[in-house]
């Protein structure tokens, strides 16, 4: 074997800034690190166990992803969720899963069934087991299976562009209450309907999937922010102690 051919075959190492993106990312979705909360390279390059140079193209790669904002003076932040920004977000991403799922309906082979059975079962074990970290985990693998079944490479890219920020969002809404159980029920329409083959349907029960969970955020984020805005209610005046009364005593 040439020395051409050896290193054509060689595998490149991951390097340690996609590593460090990866973590953060993981820690960005599940909100262990805060919207808006600070991102100070040197105490993560403490927790990361990495240097600055491989930290910041790990910042780079993120704010490429709209996970994180870098500031002119080199600092970084969370990325704060805004109104605006979800609107469009979950319009195109519902938009992308609906083309998803009609394509779908049409072109899925047995085994791609029997795949989303297996794992609709496991959303609902999760579920049923009050397993929210490991039903969302499950829940991403419908979203993103669906969309590989339209076997469409254009359709596919398009989506893991934008996957890193829904993912974000569907945590935040899983985490609302109601949400969770709401989400199950419409899973199962899906996969009834890609089942009947009805490319229609699924395309319309999934778009009002992703659409309904891009609301939940909102509607918690404005009640959020409509809590903060309240005043606050007048301060009590403090009791006075009732003073002790004395018995007249007859001389």
């Amino acid at each position: 074997m040439t020395a051409l051919q050896r290193r054509r075959l060689r595998v490149p190492r991951v390097g340690l800034h996609e590593q460090a993106a990866a973590r953060l990312r993981t820690m960005i979705v599940r909100g262990e690190l805060s919207p808006g909360q600070s991102l100070g390279e040197a105490d993560l390059s403490d927790a990361l166990g990495i240097s600055r140079t491989p930290l910041r193209e790990a910042l780079k790669q993120l704010a490429s992803e709209g996970l994180v904002e870098l500031r002119l003076n080199h600092s970084a932040v969370v990325a704060p969720f805004r109104r605006a920004e979800l609107t469009e977000l979950f319009e195109a991403v519902s938009g992308i899963e609906r083309c998803a799922a009609e394509l779908a309906a049409l072109r899925m082979e047995e085994g791609d069934f029997e795949r989303l059975d297996a794992l609709q079962d496991k959303i609902e074990w999760h579920h049923g087991r009050g397993e929210l970290r490991e039903y969302f985990q499950t829940n991403q693998q419908i979203h993103s299976a669906i969309v590989g079944f339209a076997r469409n490479a254009v359709l596919k890219a398009t989506h893991e562009a934008l996957l890193a920020r829904a993912e974000r969002a569907r945590f935040f809404a899983l985490s609302v209450l109601g949400r969770w159980d709401e989400s199950v029920r419409e899973h199962q329409e899906i996969l009834a309907a890609l089942r009947d083959r009805d490319a229609a349907r699924a395309g319309q029960v999934l778009a009002h999937h992703v659409r309904r969970t891009g609301e939940i955020v909102i509607e918690t984020l404005d009640d959020n922010a409509a809590a903060a805005a309240a005043p606050e209610p007048p301060a009590k005046p403090p009791i006075k102690p009732r003073g002790r009364k004395t018995r007249k005593t007859e001389r």
